[in-house]
C-alpha cells in the first residue's frame, strides 16, 4: 500500500478532516500531510493503520505525530531529509509519511541469502546513509527487520532480529549514537508486498529505517512554529 492510500486510511480512521479524499491527500504538500495527520494522530490509530498497511513501523510514525503547527515545521525538515537520502544512497527506497521517513532497503541490498552480517557492499551503502543521518542528529531511528513467508515463522522471526541487530549495530559502530536507535524484528507477519510471487517475496524480505523526530526536533520546531 502507498503512503497516500496510507494517509486516506488516518483521515477516515480519525474523522479528523471531514470529507477529505484520498485524492485530495495525494495532491497537498508534504508540509501539509504532516498536519493533517498530526490533527488526528495518537498511538492507538497508529497502530490501526500500521496493521492495515502491513507496516507497524508507517503505523508508529503516524501515531507518534505532533500535528498543527509544529507537525508542518517538522515535516518541511524531513522533505529536506528525505531528498538527500533519496538522492544520495543507492538501492534505498524512501517513502515520505507524514512527519516521519520510511527507508527500505531489499535484504538482498544488505545481505547474502539467510545471512545476517553486513556485506562489503552493503557497509558502502550504509555509510552514505550514515553521513545524512549524521547531519540530522536530532531524528530517532527504527530499524525493522522482515522476511517473505517462506520456511518456519520461527526461523523467520529470529533472521528478522538478527538483521535489524546487525544493521543497528554497524550504525553505532559507525558514530550513530545508541540512544537513536531501536530494533524491531517481525519475521513473516507484515508482508509490504504480495507472498504468492517471486518478486513480492524478495521485497518482503527487506529491512525499513523509520526516521521521526526526537524531542529537540519537536522543542525546535514548536519555537519557530511559534507555539
Amino acid at each position: 500500500m502507498n503512503h497516500f492510500k496510507t494517509l486516506g486510511i488516518a483521515l477516515l480512521a480519525t474523522a479528523a478532516v471531514g470529507t477529505t479524499s484520498c485524492d485530495s491527500v495525494g495532491r497537498m504538500s508534504n508540509q501539509n500531510k504532516g498536519v493533517l495527520i498530526g490533527a488526528g494522530s495518537g498511538a492507538a490509530v497508529g497502530g490501526i493503520i500500521g496493521r492495515v498497511a502491513g507496516n507497524t513501523g508507517l503505523g508508529a510514525i503516524i501515531g507518534g505525530a505532533v500535528g498543527g503547527v509544529t507537525g508542518g515545521v517538522i515535516g518541511r525538515r524531513m522533505d529536506k531529509q528525505a531528498k538527500e537520502i533519496e538522492q544520495s544512497v543507492p538501492g534505498a527506497k524512501v517513502e515520505r509519511v507524514g512527519e516521519g521517513i520510511v527507508v527500505e532497503f531489499s535484504s538482498a541490498v544488505l545481505f547474502g541469502t539467510n545471512q545476517s552480517s553486513i556485506s562489503p557492499a552493503a557497509a558502502t551503502t550504509l555509510n552514505k546513509l550514515i553521513t545524512i543521518l549524521t547531519k540530522y542528529p536530532d531524528t530517532n531511528l527504527e530499524v525493522d527487520g522482515h522476511t517473505d513467508n517462506t520456511g518456519a515463522a520461527a526461523y523467520n522471526q529470529q533472521l528478522s532480529e538478527k538483521r535489524a541487530n546487525s544493521v543497528a549495530a554497524y550504525l553505532r559502530s559507525n558514530g550513530i549514537a545508541t540512544g537513536r536507535i531501536t530494533t524491531k524484528g517481525f519475521g513473516m507477519d507484515y508482508p509490504k508486498y504480495d507472498n504468492s510471487t517471486a518478486e513480492g517475496r524478495a521485497g518482503n524480505r527487506r529491512v525499513e529505517f523509520q526516521i521521526t523526530a526526537n524531542e529537540q526536533m519537536k522543542r525546535d520546531a514548536a519555537k519557530e512554529a511559534g507555539q
